[in-house]
């Protein structure tokens, strides 16, 4: 058993390109700085005084930021190449981060996360089309879940710490820290990874006939994935800018248990995601997956309308949370990189980020005020309601194919 155990975790990891293992070590350092947004929130009604209401408009800002950067990095890439945006969106984000720990009064802050999350958030199509050139067809989802292994792992780390420092520091380390591991993962970026051609399977970036060409704008069954993917995205964020709040007010945890329990996940999918894709995409199509995964994190937050808000309930929350997000949010990824070819793929991709960017947008604003104006319990129904959405229309996608 134990063997066979080791034996899969090995066969998990292995057919990666060397471009891929550096690409991950970035993120890892990256990720391992993560200690502003995760508790942006609770800084802001906490420390700064802010109510839950305008906590939210300052989230959003932070999704517009990355909607616009997601566009910008998009056009970028298809222009002067993925690598030259992912460096520079790195290196100029880190000096962003550090800067929104200087202002004060709301508008400059709201100002300054807007300007931060579309430097940011400009390296996230990039990056897209770094592991499509880099990855074979047949190994793109398992590349994907790498990529966020190297990023969960951080998130083990970067809250964690972010936590600790919150709760016997102060947050002001927090915004120096998290700019300096992004400035870092920039250099050893630059370093490590020099600027060379892509490499490209023998076997092209897929069958012809089945991937699509063209305009993204006027691909109806792209645009519908889209819809579902924000509605996925709308329902999982509520990770970062709803959940700390409400587990820091109605359940009544302090920064220190937030931030290990935020670790907990990214240390659940460290371990588990890899050997999990390896087993479950053999098996399993695409659509199920993300369908199941997504009914998972609604029944994740619906945990609290069923058991209250007690420790024993935010635990359970967040081991279901982290068992949907791997069944969901890997394979969404690889979905979308199916629609597109090496022509246009800066154009899907600065549209598919740009999706989950608006769900940065939309789904603290819709947390933050559904919670104050109706109440968590009506929050966590509502998310429900809509993970039940994106059930039934992943599985009608299923069904077409």
């Amino acid at each position: 058993m134990v063997q066979r155990t080791l034996s899969l975790y090995r066969n998990s990891f292995r057919g990666f390109s060397r471009e891929v293992w550096l690409l991950s070590a970035v993120m890892l350092i990256n990720r391992s700085g993560t200690m502003v947004i995760p508790f942006l929130s609770v800084y802001l009604t906490q420390v700064m005084g802010y109510s839950l209401g305008q906590a939210g408009w300052v989230m959003s800002c932070f999704g517009a930021g990355s909607v616009l950067g997601s566009y910008i990095g998009g056009r970028l890439t298809d222009r002067i190449g993925f690598y030259k945006v992912q460096f520079w969106s790195l290196l100029l984000s880190g000096l962003a981060f550090i800067a929104l720990g200087y202002v004060n009064s709301l508008v400059s802050i709201c100002i300054v996360v807007f300007i931060t999350s579309s430097i940011a958030d400009a390296f996230r199509p990039a990056n897209m089309s770094a592991i499509a050139a880099y990855s074979k067809p047949e190994n793109r989802t398992r590349t994907l879940a790498l990529l966020r292994l190297a990023i969960n792992l951080g998130w083990a780390i970067g809250p964690a710490i972010g936590g600790l420092l919150a709760a016997s520091v102060g947050y002001g380390l927090l915004f120096w820290a998290d700019g300096l591991t992004c400035m870092a993962a920039a250099l050893f970026f630059w370093f490590a990874l020099p600027e060379k051609q892509p490499v490209v399977s023998s076997q092209g970036d897929a069958d012809a006939a089945e991937i699509l060409s063209g305009s993204a704008y006027r691909d109806r069954a792209f645009l519908f994935f889209l819809l579902l993917a924000l509605l996925n995205g709308i329902a999982f964020m509520q990770l970062f800018g709803t959940l700390p709040v409400f587990f820091k007010q109605e359940v009544g945890l302090d920064e220190g248990m937030i931030g290990r329990l935020m670790a907990m996940n990214g240390l659940l999918i460290a371990i588990i995601e890899m050997p999990l894709i390896f087993v479950v995409e053999k098996r399993f199509r695409i659509p199920q997956m993300i369908s199941i995964g997504t009914l998972l994190i609604g029944a994740a937050y619906l945990l609290f309308n069923i058991f209250g808000p007690v420790v024993g309930a935010a635990f359970a929350c967040m081991v279901l949370m982290t068992v949907g997000e791997m069944l969901s949010l890997p394979f969404v990824a690889s979905m979308a990189l199916n629609f597109t070819n090496d022509k246009n793929r800066g154009q899907y991709m600065a549209l598919f980020t740009m999706t989950y960017s608006v769900s940065h947008i939309v789904a603290p604003n819709i947390g933050l005020q559904v919670a104050e104006h109706f109440g968590f319990p009506a929050l966590w129904y509502l998310i429900m309601g809509l993970c039940l959405l994106v059930w039934g229309g992943f599985r009608y996608l299923d069904w077409k194919k």
